[in-house]
C-alpha cells in the first residue's frame, strides 16, 4: 500500500474496499441507502425506477417507503445520518441533471420536514455530465434533550491534548506557551506542573447545522454548559486523559468507566511516537474503541521532521497488532469519506494541526461534527446507570456521577444503589438529574448525568457501584471467570498472583484462583477464574476487562459470573465470643502491636503487646466479626496464611 503521507483520496477508498470485503463489511459505512433501495426496486414495489431518481416526483406509496426508510437510518444513527442523491447504480456513471437534482433535494426536505429533522448540504461532485450531493439529516431536539459523543483523549505527556481541547472548546488560539490548557485544569498541581493528573470533562457543541455554539464569558472566559446545550443538538464530550506514566492507572479508568465512543491519539510532530504513546493505541484497541490521530505542532516542526512522524505512525498503523488503514486528511471530502467509513473500525484518519496558527482546526470540527455514536442502547430494558465518581454538594447532598448504559431514569424514581461491602442493594428515591450541569427530567441510555440522591451519605458510595432498576433483580458477586490474553508479563502469572482488574468503571484487586493452564507467559490466553479482594461487584458477561499489575497487562473478556449468595445475615447474629466449629478452622484476630494466628483444636489468639496467647479447644478471646473481614489487611493475611477449600482462598467463611 502506498504511504498514507502522499495517498491519493480515491487510491485510500480503493484500499478501503478492497480490505473490507475482506472483513465482510460495507465500504459505505452506515450508508446503507444504496443496499435499501436495490431490495425496494428487484422486483418489488419500486421496480423499474433507479435507485437515484427515488425522489423525483414519488407517488404516496414511494414516499411512504422512503420516510419509513428515513427514520430508520436515523434511529440507527442515533438522530442523524448521510444521505446521498444522484448516486449512480452499477454500470451507471452519470449522476443527475442540476433540475432532477433540485427536484431531488425538494423532496428529500419535504420528508425532513414532515419528522422535524434538518437537512444540510455536505458537499457536491461531478460524475459525468450529471451531479451527486451528500447531505446531513439530523433530528431536530428539544432544549432540555441533545445527541451526545463521548471522545477520549489520550497520547504521550506534552503532545497537547488539554492544548488543543482548550483551543476546540474556548475557540481562542494558544500562545505557544500553554495559556489555552489553563482554563481546562481542575487541581492547583495540575496547573503548576502543565500536566493533566485526572479525568477532566469538556464540551464542544454544534447546532443542528453544523456550527459550534460554545461562546465563552468575555469576562472570565469560561464556559456555560446549560447555555451550550440549551443551543446544541449535538454534544462532543472530551474526556482528558492522562499522558504520563504515573497516571496510568487514571487513563485505564478514563478508558473502561467513562465508556467513550471514540479515541483521539494526540501525537506531537516534534516529538514522534514515543513515551505511552503506543500504551495508550493498545488499550483503545484492546477495548475495541475507534482511533483516529491528531498530530500536533506542526507550526514548530521541521517538514522533515514531520514527514519521518507521519511515516513512522503509517507503519505503526499497519502493523499486525492495529490492521488499520490511514488515510491523511487535508481537505472537506476526506473528511466527509473518513466520517462514512469510520464506523467500520478499519479506517484511521490522521489529521495535523496546529494550536497557535489554527491551522486545519476547521477540519477536526467538522469531523466530530459528522461522528454519530457508535453503541446501542435499548430504552425499553430495566434501567442500569454505572458511577464513576461521587461528590457531596453543599445544599444538595450526596450526588454520584456516570453513564446510563441501558432503559430510562426518570425524576423521582426509586432505583438499587449497590453493592455494599455485605453484597446488598439499597433502595433509594432520585432528587434531581443533571446532565451536563443542566437540569432534566429524565436520563437514557448511552447519556451521561449525574444524580442528587435522598437518604444517604457519599461514605457508603464508591466508584463502581451501579444504580439499577428493581426489574433486574441484581446480584453481586466475589467471583467471575475471565478469557484473558497477556500481552506483557516480566516472568509467569500462576494461580494466587493479584492484580487491578478494570471492568466498566469497577477498578479493585482481584487474585486468580484457577486457571486452564498451568502457567501463563506474555502472549498466552487461559480461561482464568477470579476473585475480589475488598468487596463483591455487578458485572456482566462479554465486559471487556483490562488486568494489569506494575509492567504486567493483560486484556480480555468476562465469560461467567458466579453470584454472591450472603451468609451475613446469619454470621452476623453471631455473638462475638462464641466460635464456629467444622470447616472454620482459625481466624485472624485483632489486638495491640504484633499478630497471632491460633493453631490448636480451632482456637484464635488476641495478641498484645506483651506477647502471643494461644487459644485451644474452640474458645477464643476475640474473634474478628464477618463484616470486619473485609478489609483489605485481613484478606491478604489470609491468602497468605488461610486455608484453601475447593476454591475458597479468602479466608474460613464460604462467603466473605
Amino acid at each position: 500500500m502506498a504511504s498514507a503521507v502522499d495517498m491519493p483520496l480515491d487510491a485510500a477508498n480503493t484500499a478501503m474496499s478492497s480490505d473490507e470485503d475482506e472483513m465482510g463489511m460495507s465500504q459505505d459505512g452506515d450508508n446503507f441507502f444504496a443496499q435499501d433501495v436495490a431490495e425496494m426496486t428487484n422486483g418489488g414495489l419500486l421496480s423499474g425506477i433507479p435507485a437515484k431518481k427515488l425522489l423525483l416526483a414519488p407517488d404516496d406509496d414511494t414516499l411512504g417507503i422512503l420516510l419509513n426508510q428515513l427514520q430508520a437510518r436515523l434511529m440507527e444513527g442515533q438522530g442523524e445520518t448521510i444521505w446521498e442523491i444522484g448516486k449512480p447504480e452499477d454500470g451507471d456513471d452519470v449522476g443527475l441533471t442540476e433540475d432532477e437534482l433540485k427536484a431531488s433535494e425538494d423532496t428529500l426536505r419535504k420528508l425532513a420536514d414532515s419528522i422535524d429533522a434538518v437537512v444540510t448540504p455536505l458537499r457536491q461532485r461531478q460524475l459525468g455530465s450529471g451531479y451527486m450531493t451528500e447531505y446531513l439529516i439530523r433530528k431536530r431536539v428539544e432544549e432540555e434533550d441533545f445527541m451526545e459523543v463521548r471522545v477520549a483523549v489520550v497520547g504521550n505527556v506534552d503532545a497537547g491534548k488539554s492544548t488543543l481541547l482548550g483551543v476546540l472548546t474556548h475557540g481562542e488560539l494558544d500562545n505557544g506557551r500553554g495559556v489555552a490548557r489553563q482554563k481546562l485544569f481542575r487541581h492547583k498541581h495540575e496547573i503548576e506542573s502543565g500536566r493533566t493528573s485526572s479525568v477532566g470533562n469538556d464540551i464542544l457543541g454544534f447546532d443542528s447545522d453544523g456550527n459550534v455554539v460554545n461562546k465563552p464569558d468575555t469576562h472570565g472566559g469560561s464556559l456555560d454548559w446549560i447555555k451550550i446545550c440549551q443551543e446544541s443538538n449535538k454534544v462532543i464530550t472530551f474526556i482528558d486523559l492522562a499522558g504520563h506514566e504515573r497516571y496510568l492507572k487514571t487513563t485505564i479508568f478514563g478508558m473502561t468507566g467513562h465508556a467513550p465512543d471514540f479515541c483521539m491519539l494526540m501525537v506531537g510532530s516534534n516529538a514522534g511516537i514515543i513515551g505511552m504513546t503506543k500504551e495508550h493505541l493498545g488499550l483503545a484497541l484492546a477495548l475495541n474503541v475507534p482511533v483516529f490521530v491528531v498530530v500536533t505542532k506542526i507550526d514548530m516542526c521541521p517538514p522533515n521532521v514531520l514527514l519521518d512522524t507521519l511515516k513512522l505512525l503509517q507503519r505503526l498503523l499497519k502493523s499486525p497488532g492495529c490492521r488499520k488503514i490511514p488515510v491523511l486528511v487535508s481537505n472537506k471530502d476526506d473528511v466527509i469519506t473518513s466520517a462514512t467509513n469510520f464506523t467500520s473500525e478499519r479506517v484511521c484518519p490522521i489529521f495535523q494541526v496546529s494550536n497557535v496558527t489554527g491551522e486545519n482546526l476547521d477540519l477536526l470540527k467538522m469531523f466530530l461534527n459528522l461522528l454519530s455514536g457508535r453503541m446501542s442502547y435499548d430504552e425499553h430494558e430495566p434501567a442500569e446507570f454505572q458511577i464513576d465518581d461521587t461528590y457531596s454538594v453543599p445544599g444538595v447532598g450526596t450526588v454520584v456521577s456516570g453513564t446510563c448504559l441501558s432503559g430510562v431514569i426518570r425524576l423521582n424514581d426509586t432505583v438499587l444503589l449497590g453493592p455494599d461491602p455485605l453484597g446488598q442493594f439499597q433502595p433509594v428515591p432520585v432528587k434531581s438529574i443533571h446532565r451536563k450541569r443542566m437540569p432534566v427530567k429524565e436520563v437514557r441510555g448511552g447519556q451521561t448525568a449525574s444524580f442528587a440522591l435522598k437518604k444517604i451519605k457519599r461514605s457508603s458510595i464508591r466508584k463502581g457501584m451501579v444504580m439499577v432498576s428493581p426489574d433486574l433483580h441484581p446480584q453481586a458477586c466475589w467471583e467471575f471467570e475471565g478469557e484473558i490474553l497477556v500481552l506483557h508479563h516480566p516472568t509467569t502469572i500462576s494461580p494466587r498472583y493479584q492484580a487491578m482488574v478494570h471492568v466498566g468503571s469497577i477498578r479493585q484487586t482481584a487474585t486468580i484462583i484457577t486457571m486452564s493452564r498451568d502457567c501463563l507467559r506474555t502472549g498466552d490466553k487461559a480461561q482464568v477464574r477470579f476473585r475480589f479482594i475488598k468487596n463483591p461487584e455487578y458485572l456482566h458477561a462479554d465486559c471487556r476487562m483490562v488486568f494489569r499489575e506494575g509492567r504486567t497487562k493483560a486484556v480480555g473478556t468476562v465469560t461467567r459470573i458466579y453470584p454472591h449468595v450472603s451468609a451475613m445475615a446469619q454470621t452476623s447474629r453471631q455473638k462475638p465470643g462464641k466460635h464456629h466449629h467444622g470447616h472454620h478452622s482459625k481466624h485472624k484476630a485483632q489486638g495491640g502491636a504484633g499478630g497471632g494466628v491460633g493453631s490448636a483444636g480451632g482456637g484464635s489468639t488476641t495478641t498484645t503487646a506483651g506477647g502471643t496467647g494461644t487459644g485451644a479447644g474452640g474458645g477464643a478471646k476475640k474473634v474478628v466479626s464477618p463484616v470486619d473481614s473485609t478489609e483489605p489487611a485481613v484478606l491478604e493475611k489470609r491468602i497468605k496464611h488461610g486455608p484453601t477449600t475447593g476454591n475458597k482462598h479468602l479466608g474460613t467463611h464460604g462467603e466473605v
